[in-house]
């Protein structure tokens, strides 16, 4: 039984029954059949459906945010953002798709010689919860315009929201090529072993992208992992902080921090860091907290009463590691999975909050002597999906980010995924991109063809 519960007041929504095997099998069995005529399909006609998809995320806005919010917790406001944002990327790949995929002609010695992208097969999509619609959007539409079928196993505790998804994907013509599987991640970790499934993407934890990754690798199966980061937030000497301190409140507090970019260790110059500490702190104090469900509110509840153990568990032993406490590091007094937006000053290397990925409202504050030593502690990590360099020297900015160890680094910005760029990290963060048309690539044959 999936148990979606809100986590506002911590009580349960509603329960949905696991898929049967029978069920799954059936489910497996639509899908796989269904890709040949699918693929068969020229782009303009599935450029129809992914438009109307589109249509269809705005028409139900107010729901489907509203149903993001119940589920997971998050602001309304920001739900409201990311069903907007599904369907931008829908419009994008259906313009778009044909152009990314065109058949391309290299001169070689040979007559002629060609590069075509087809689509691969039935691709299983394992999606977490913290982004129930956009992780699920950003895999679906450009998989889907390809020419590939889905299957979608999501996580339990938004089972509502996947099932949503599926109803709008029927709805615009994309049965039966897409379909969820309401399973558990053990389930999902065996169904890879199917010969039906051609590829695997996993946007999730470290530990369940070493599962999936393991179990796809037995099977010779291509992967596309996006897993966790711990992205630093780099402010150097010249840094404007009017700009800089606001941006990083958003980067670290969107989705109260339960994001895989948000900025997670702020790695400040010493002739700056007290200003930084002091400016940031009083802007920390007047966070919005409360119902997600109120316009205003700027931060609500984590998802699940486990996430606020694991964050709380990870701010005290940094504290009886030598951090010190600026603002919050406790558990909000109310209903629901609350904790306060946690400032920890002099962080260091061989802390938790430094060493591993914190998922949650805290800002992890460590000096550097300068920008170099500042690269060297960006770089000293396990992960490497995002970073965000603070300086008004566009020139060293330009020279300082080539020698950053990430997927993508922001200059005077917070990191954000765009669907005009290639997402994805290096290092334990994973591997693989999503969106742009290197996105839409990863599950694709790029096939030779050479006439002699």
């Amino acid at each position: 039984m999936m148990q979606s519960i809100n986590p506002a007041l911590d009580k349960v929504i509603q329960e949905y029954p696991a898929h049967s095997s029978e069920e799954i099998e059936a489910r497996v069995g639509d899908v796989y059949q269904a890709f040949p005529g699918w693929t068969a399909t020229p782009f303009k006609k599935r450029s129809v459906c992914m438009y109307l998809l589109a249509k269809l995320l705005r028409e139900d806005l107010k729901a489907l945010a509203r149903l993001i919010t119940l589920e997971m917790g998050k602001p309304i406001a920001q739900a409201e953002s990311e069903i907007e944002k599904c369907a931008t990327i829908c419009d994008f790949f259906a313009e778009y798709a044909e152009e990314f995929l065109q058949e391309e002609v290299i001169a070689t010695t040979a007559s002629k010689s060609t590069i075509l992208f087809e689509p691969l097969g039935v691709i299983l999509g394992i999606m977490p919860w913290n982004f129930p619609f956009w992780q699920v959007f950003r895999f679906i539409a450009p998989t889907l315009m390809a020419g590939n079928a889905i299957l979608l196993k999501h996580a339990s505790n938004v089972s509502g929201c996947a099932l949503a998804i599926e109803k709008l994907a029927e709805r615009a013509g994309f049965h039966p090529i897409f379909k969820v599987l309401l399973i558990s991640p053990q389930q999902a970790q065996r169904l890879i072993a199917d010969d039906r499934i051609s590829a695997v993407t996993l946007t999730g934890s470290e530990s369940a992208g070493i599962a999936v990754g393991a179990a796809a690798g037995q099977k010779l199966k291509k992967t596309v992992l996006e897993l966790g980061g711990s992205d630093p937030f780099i402010v150097l000497n010249d840094a404007d902080l009017s700009t800089c301190i606001p941006k990083a409140i958003r980067a670290r507090l969107n989705n109260a921090g339960q994001s895989c970019i948000a900025a997670k260790r702020f790695i400040i110059e010493r002739s700056v860091y007290e200003r930084f500490c002091d400016q940031l702190v009083q802007k920390v104090k007047h966070v919005k907290i409360g119902d997600p469900l109120h316009p205003e509110t700027e931060m609500g509840p984590l998802a699940r009463h486990d996430l606020v153990d694991n964050i709380h568990s990870q701010v005290k032993r940094s504290l009886a590691m030598g951090a010190k406490l600026l603002e919050g590091g406790k558990r909000i007094e109310r209903e629901g999975f609350y904790y306060a937006p946690t400032v920890l000053a002099d962080v260091k290397k061989g802390m938790p909050a430094f060493d591993e990925e914190t998922f949650g409202p805290l800002f992890a504050l460590t000096i550097a002597e300068d920008a170099e030593q500042a690269i060297a502690l960006a770089n000293d990590s396990s992960f490497g999906l995002g970073a965000s360099l603070w300086t008004q020297d566009l020139q060293q900015a330009s020279h300082l980010a080539r020698r950053i160890q990430s997927g993508s680094v922001y200059i005077n910005t917070q990191t954000v995924s765009n669907i005009h760029l290639p997402f994805g990290g290096i290092k334990r963060s994973g591997y693989g991109r999503e969106l742009s048309h290197y996105g839409i690539k990863e599950f694709v044959n790029i096939k030779t063809v050479y006439f002699f």
